[in-house]
């Protein structure tokens, strides 16, 4: 099993806040264009893909596919230094983008590209919100 890995606080611009919020209640808010209808990852004020500034918020379901992964094994810095090894992951979400994050709550030598996952969510350090994490499903 992959231990508990820690939680730092994020830092938090004024265009994510609806995301935080949401992981605060252990909620997947993710951004779409109303133009093009690109789900948009990271949250941000513009679609990446046309450039308009139509976003709306909605619930995403927190299913996922593993896209890419990587086993950290050493050499981590910072909060993470200790904590090994620990999965580091593309997941490829339900709706379409992917996210940077971590594969916890599993063997790290059972994790495999393709996997089914599911969001789950640890709180912060100070608890004012909560990580996006990913768990197989």
């Amino acid at each position: 099993m992959s231990d508990q890995l820690p939680c730092p606080v994020p830092a938090m611009s004024p265009e994510a806040k609806p995301f935080w919020e949401a992981a605060a209640e252990e909620r997947l808010e993710l951004v779409r264009c109303l133009d093009c209808s690109t789900v948009v990852w990271y949250p941000r004020g513009l679609c990446p893909r046309c450039g308009s500034r139509a976003l709306e918020w909605f619930e995403a379901s927190g299913r996922g596919t593993i896209y890419s992964y990587t086993v950290v094994r050493r050499g981590a810095a910072g909060p993470y230094a200790g904590v090994m090894p620990y999965v580091l992951a593309y997941v490829e979400l339900e709706e379409g983008p992917r996210v940077l994050t971590n594969i916890v709550r599993c063997d790290v030598e059972a994790v495999g590209v393709g996997d089914a996952v599911h969001a789950v969510f640890e709180r912060v350090e100070d608890g004012t919100t909560a990580l996006l994490r990913f768990s197989p499903a």
